[in-house]
């Protein structure tokens, strides 16, 4: 789905260097002791035993940020009291990543609201652990890193909240954890070689990045408020003729008055069709193995709300609808989008 492989990329990309001055501090503070035995026990040259540390501090914060957005997720689901509430979100995580990108790039003071710090003594605790030698506190360190996430991390832990699905939580988090595996693995081993110049582009790129998706996060918002204005809901209006369907062409359904949209996994198709007005219409929504947010499908301006099957059909009634008016339609989380445009 498309915002597991943004998160992905995020985690990928920039993810990992934005937590690289704490999280990362604190790995390679662990893995100085390790180092030191292996000198003291006489290595013969060898390189520091390092990469069974590493990958059990990387493969305990998966596991560790996998369940927290579980968590997140679910917490997110009891607060989506109906769509507006949605919409309302969505503009709050947009604002929330767009403040921590201006953030990053020290626009202004004013923006040092959007970075939330532990308490202090949750800091000394995580670094207290850090101390150990034994094999066990790459794990606990990997486990306590929620404690004291980056700021892009943080972002991703809100768009968890807003996705409203404890799976989905679960898999943004893990997507992003797992993205920053790589660099993280990498930079740990060189942390001291990094220098100022290259974290500070990366830290610049970090923070385009977040408010490229703190704009999608209000574009989404608008689309569940229905509004005609939003980016996505104005590019639908240039879609491929194979895309727009009208009540006057053939239907699954024997009634003439039948409009049939195909839920997929990344969309809906048609996401433009023509219906004519002051006309009672039936809407035949069909999927066939979904499992993206697709499948929680809204129509704000009839407060329609319809959680569909993986597979089947649902049907739901259109009252008739005067000429000119658009009845824009999309997924629960804003970023699948279309539209209904009743002809005189």
């Amino acid at each position: 789905m498309p915002e597991i492989i943004l998160a992905l990329i995020t985690g990928l990309t920039t993810g990992g260097l934005s937590c690289l001055a704490v999280q990362g501090g604190l790995l390679a503070s662990s893995l100085a002791h390790q180092i030191e035995n292996d000198v003291a026990g006489g290595t013969g040259g060898r390189q520091p035993r390092l990469a069974l540390p590493i990958g059990l501090f990387l493969l305990a914060k998966v596991t560790a940020y996998t369940l927290l957005g579980f968590l997140l997720g679910a917490f997110g689901s009891m607060i989506q009291l109906n769509n507006t509430a949605r919409a309302v979100l969505q503009f709050a995580i947009g604002i929330f990543m767009i403040g921590n990108a201006l953030r990053i790039l020290n626009a202004h003071p004013f923006f040092r609201i959007f970075s939330f710090e532990p308490p202090a003594f949750i800091t000394r605790l995580v670094r207290k652990q850090a101390k150990k030698s034994d094999w066990l506190t790459p794990v606990t360190l990997g486990v306590m890193t929620v404690l004291i996430p980056c700021g892009i991390t943080q972002v991703m832990m809100v768009a968890a909240i807003g996705s409203g699905s404890p799976l989905m939580g679960a898999a943004l988090l893990a997507a992003f954890t797992l993205g920053t595996t790589p660099l993280f693995f990498a930079v740990s081993y060189a942390a001291a070689r990094l220098g100022s110049a290259l974290e500070k582009r990366f830290m610049t790129a970090a923070a385009v990045l977040v408010l490229v998706l703190g704009l999608v996060a209000i574009d989404s918002g608008l689309n569940l408020a229905g509004a005609p204005f939003s980016i996505s809901g104005l590019l639908s209006t240039n879609a491929a003729p194979a895309q727009v369907q009208t009540v006057a062409e053939p239907t699954a359904a024997a009634d003439p008055n039948v409009l049939t949209i195909e839920v997929k996994n990344n969309g809906y198709q048609p996401n433009l069709m023509h219906a004519p007005a002051n006309t009672a219409l039936k809407l035949r929504l069909v999927s066939n193995k979904v499992y993206s947010c697709s499948l929680s499908f809204v129509i704000p301006a009839l407060n329609i709300e319809q959680i569909l099957p993986n597979t089947g059909e649902v049907t739901l009634d259109l009252p008739p609808q005067a000429a000119g008016t658009t009845l824009r339609y999309s997924c629960s989380m804003g970023m699948y989008t279309g539209k209904i445009v009743f002809d005189g």
